[in-house]
């Protein structure tokens, strides 16, 4: 598979793996299933797997310190996450926040164990503590990767702001951040810092929650525990205002011989070199489907077409 560079000497493969869903999902998984997948993954040219301490939590860490166990992980990059406050008898939970360096300190002993690595290759502050300054955090990093615990540090949903003042501590190889033809919020401030200083881009959720693979329509019914049951971008009302890039994504498909979700991923691909995107996937299918959209090469024509539908999104509800 092709590569992608992140920051200063971050070789990944063209697009990663994110991998929440195998263990904090919907629809439960069986582990032994996610197991095997993991494997393949790698087999298929996979080199970018997305983690976090909080998916589980803990479990998601341990399943791919599982899978990964007995191969040689010279060639892989496993990143992973930290930022949520530790409850009693509960772990991180998300809305929460703790950046103070010495629960860095502590989550960073922690995932090593259950990743069954010396090394974290890429470490996340998973959202930004308003309570810790981000120089204490970036300096709390940087002492982790000055005893080889951690190599790249990273940044999610941060503004420039504080990108700019973390990066002048510590280097920042990678920002993680929601983007996709459905939400390009950042193309106004934080794609240009990234690019200014070097940063990577890793946008999770590169297919809209599931939304540009065109599944799913006004008819859609979710599961209770489905975030996406009470996510205001799923309504019967929001499908209606933005099906205009739904048909787009799959009218260009079929000049590509390609998918929607191809079709979407090969956009962002498009948009910079540096950008990794992580698409979720828990079936080799999926998997392969994703990875050959880096093969895609998007005609200037098609590009055109999808601004002029883009600029027809609207914005009904927020993210969340």
């Amino acid at each position: 598979m092709k590569t992608r560079q992140l920051g200063n000497g971050l070789e990944v493969s063209a697009l990663g793996l994110g991998c929440m869903r195998m263990s904090y999902s919907d629809k439960p998984t069986d582990k032994q299933q996610m197991l095997t997948f993991l494997r393949q993954s790698v087999e298929a040219g996979m080199t970018f797997f997305d983690t976090a301490e909080v998916y589980g939590p803990f479990t998601n860490e341990t399943l791919i310190g599982e899978a990964f166990q007995q191969l040689d992980k010279s060639d892989l990059v496993i990143a992973t996450k930290f930022g949520f406050k530790h409850q009693p008898n509960i772990g991180p939970t998300p809305g929460e926040f703790d950046s103070r360096p010495e629960q860095i300190k502590r989550v960073a002993e922690a995932s090593l164990k259950r990743l069954n690595v010396e090394c974290i290759d890429l470490f996340y502050q998973h959202r930004v503590d308003p309570n810790v300054p981000i120089e204490d955090v970036a300096g709390a990093v940087q002492d982790l990767i000055r005893e080889g615990k951690v190599k790249h540090f990273g940044l999610s949903e941060a503004s420039a702001d504080i990108i700019r003042r973390a990066h002048a501590v510590q280097p920042v190889s990678a920002l993680q951040s929601e983007y996709s033809i459905w939400w390009r919020e950042i193309e106004t401030e934080i794609l240009p810092t990234c690019e200014a200083l070097g940063i990577g881009l890793v946008p999770y959720s590169p297919l809209g929650r599931g939304y540009l693979t065109g599944a799913i329509t006004k008819q859609t019914t979710y599961d209770k525990s489905d975030l996406r049951g009470w996510n205001p971008r799923f309504t019967p009302e929001a499908i209606d205002a933005n099906q205009v890039v739904i048909d787009l994504l799959a009218s260009i498909g079929e000049k590509h011989n390609a998918t929607s979700a191809q079709i979407a991923l090969a956009w962002l691909l498009a948009q910079k070199p540096w950008i990794v995107p992580i698409p979720g996937s828990r079936t080799l299918s999926r998997l392969e489907e994703n990875m050959a959209a880096a093969d895609i090469q998007l005609s200037t024509e098609d590009l055109q077409q999808l601004a002029q539908g883009m600029a027809k999104i609207e914005v009904v509800g927020d993210r969340y």
